[in-house]
């Protein structure tokens, strides 16, 4: 069946990123299951696929790479800069737990949240909101690390008096001998932090949106918004905000290694997140797919098994 035929006249027309090439997702799309690793030529040579059974061996994979980070910095005596995702969030109780078990102090960690919640003018929630990121960090990860945690100081939010200075942050950082690691998850639409497929149409070339450190009062995406609807909001759409604060492509491609997660399946046979995984490990380096570029850059990407599919339909 073709797709572009499929949609013409319909009010998918419009909906999706005007820049996707829907034939050519749907033939990545359309790989056998046991291929998705299988490396491409535009892939870093230190960029990996991990392949995870289930969501339990996913979280304490992906906490234990965050973890192994963290202290292997701090035995080479260099700070470390984190930008961190609220989405995954299962692997920041496994980071805590193997950084305790190895007794590791985190007072050499900078942590810089990627995104926030915003209204369109850029102002955030309250950070001890229930669906403040800032909150959801606090519960997850750098209150549970106790007295090893990370220096009050050394976090940073998507704040809009914060996010403007992050670029200028993470470069003193740099010079001080830090590496960056990216921690992310992949949306729907496939952004990274919010970062939406509709920004690549505002940039003359790929290069100026490259350069795009972030973005204050982000329009989002619909499919962006269902997705946290489902994944966060108990299913009420009505709660989830339209805009958000979000690094760009100017932070998230100066990591030194990247830990990326997809884990996005629901039960009994339901996932959202198969083809947004696919497009990224198959689709080739696009502004219009942000999460293309990541498999450009050194690390691991993991990733739950039955994401790979076969993504066919199921009538059951």
């Amino acid at each position: 069946m073709n797709l572009l035929t499929t949609y013409a006249g319909s009010l998918m027309e419009g909906f999706l990123p005007a820049g996707w090439d829907l034939a050519k997702i749907d033939a990545c799309c359309s790989q056998p299951a046991a291929s998705i690793a299988d490396r491409q030529p535009w892939w870093h040579p230190r960029f990996e696929p991990i392949s995870c059974r289930d969501v339990a061996d996913f979280d304490v994979m992906m906490g234990h790479e965050i973890a192994s980070t963290i202290r292997d910095a701090r035995e080479r005596g260099k700070p470390a800069a984190f930008i961190l995702p609220v989405g995954p969030m299962g692997m920041y109780r496994w980071a805590v737990y193997f950084l305790k078990e190895w007794k590791v102090s985190c007072d050499h960690v900078h942590g810089f949240n990627m995104d926030e919640w915003s209204d369109k003018d850029g102002r955030t929630l309250p950070a001890d909101d229930p669906g403040a990121f800032q909150n959801a960090m606090q519960s997850a990860f750098y209150g549970p690390l106790g007295e090893l945690t990370v220096p009050t100081s050394q976090r940073w939010f998507a704040t809009p008096d914060s996010l403007p200075h992050f670029a200028e942050r993470i470069a003193a950082l740099k010079a001080k001998g830090a590496e960056l690691t990216v921690v992310f998850g992949i949306g729907r639409v496939c952004h990274i932090a919010f970062w939406e497929p509709h920004f690549a149409a505002e940039y003359a070339s790929v290069e100026d949106w490259k350069a795009a450190t972030h973005r204050l009062g982000a329009r989002l995406h619909p499919l962006t918004i269902e997705q946290n609807a489902i994944t966060s909001f108990k299913s009420r759409t009505t709660l989830v905000p339209a805009f958000a604060n979000t690094i760009g492509p100017g932070l998230f491609l100066q990591a030194d290694r990247i830990i990326g997660g997809a884990e996005g399946i629901c039960g009994r046979g339901m996932q959202w997140q198969g083809a947004s995984l696919w497009m990224t490990l198959r689709y080739g380096p696009d502004p219009w797919i942000p999460s293309t570029f990541m498999p450009t850059l050194p690390g691991r990407l993991f990733y739950v098994q039955e994401l790979a599919g076969p993504l066919v339909p199921e009538m059951n």
